[in-house]
């Protein structure tokens, strides 16, 4: 193996997932610097590894210890690299954290990202997930994206359409999967920017601190203010926030839904369908405040699944197996996790 690069072996990533989940890497890698992905392509014996992306490890659940080379993307800079009449590009690398991101955005006068603020994670794994709160994706603001391939060493540009980005997902969790590592994202940030108020959370938040116009400073203040009503603190409580996907059915699926649960949850889609509130259908079958092992369901926010204290993935696992059976039992609904599985 290289000798040069700084490998850690049979390493502790408890505290690199907001799970807080104990798991050990055969081999931990801190990737400080693009290169190093050069590096680990040519070594005879950590190509031939297995390969876990780390960013921030807020969308992930270990269930068991990672046999291969976990590569922990820790790359910093954020910079203006370009603009013009309709937007102020900005860049930066993969291993800043999200919510500073955003806050930097901020700093500088620059709006269109103050939705998700409070996210947590990586810069570089927002576009994997496609991450998203009221109202606002990833997708909306961004530009493009620097990958390295390692099937071929070279490093690719990938537009928005490359990228494919859906409801939490992205061309990096299919054909990209194993093959490209991020290392930077550009967002095209507007000039003329204007609030994002749809959904009723941010707007009723505004209205109780008497803002009726709000900058996207504010927005963001508001934002953060719900999340943290809503949501634990990963460095109080181990959790991934949204457990689950809200599950979008067909029109005529919701109807007899709501036939039956008068107080159901649902936004419509331009597509036709419907997306339903997950937290409300896990809520309705109970699971709020409940314990099922070492794991547990949040008491404030029923879509949130918690690390009680010492959890361990197979913990996690067998909660989120008994929530799904509930929900599909009563409503016949399938909810699909928002984590991956590793």
């Amino acid at each position: 193996m290289t000798a040069a690069l700084p490998l850690h072996q049979d390493f502790s990533l408890k505290h690199f997932n907001t799970f807080g989940i104990d798991a050990k890497a055969a081999f931990y890698l801190p990737v400080s610097d693009d290169d190093m992905l050069d590096a680990v392509r040519r070594d005879p014996d950590l190509s031939r590894m297995p390969r876990l992306v780390l960013g921030g490890g807020s969308n992930l659940l270990l269930t068991g210890d990672v046999s291969g080379l976990v590569l922990h993307m820790s790359t910093r800079g954020i910079a203006v690299v370009g603009e013009d009449e309709r937007f102020i590009y900005v860049r930066a690398a993969a291993g800043e954290n999200w919510h500073q991101f955003v806050l930097w955005t901020l700093a500088h006068g620059l709006g269109g990202l103050e939705n998700l603020s409070l996210i947590p994670g990586s810069v570089g794994a927002a576009p994997i997930q496609n991450i998203g709160a009221y109202g606002v994706e990833t997708k909306d603001s961004f530009h493009s994206l620097t990958a390295f391939d390692f099937t071929t060493g070279e490093r690719l540009t990938l537009s928005a359409e490359d990228c494919r980005f859906a409801y939490r997902d992205s061309v990096f969790k299919h054909e990209l999967r194993d093959r490209a590592v991020i290392l930077d994202v550009t967002f095209a940030l507007p000039r003329q920017w204007h609030p994002n108020l749809h959904y009723a959370d941010v707007a009723q938040e505004l209205s109780a601190r008497d803002i009726t116009t709000p900058d996207a400073r504010q927005v963001s203040d508001a934002v953060i203010a719900i999340r943290t009503r809503k949501l634990p603190d990963p460095a109080l409580i181990g959790n991934v926030g949204s457990f689950f996907k809200n599950p979008v059915v067909p029109r005529e699926q919701r109807d007899a839904l709501l036939a039956r649960h008068p107080t159901m949850v649902s936004y419509a889609q331009p597509d036709g369908s419907f997306k339903l509130a997950a937290g409300w259908l896990i809520d309705q079958c109970g699971w709020k405040g409940r314990t099922l092992g070492a794991a547990g369901v949040y008491e404030k926010q029923a879509l949130v699944l918690v690390n009680r204290g010492g959890a361990k993935g197979a913990d996690v696992v067998a909660l989120a197996k008994a929530i799904q059976a509930d929900v599909m039992s009563r409503f016949s609904v399938r909810l699909e996790p928002e984590p991956v599985f590793i």
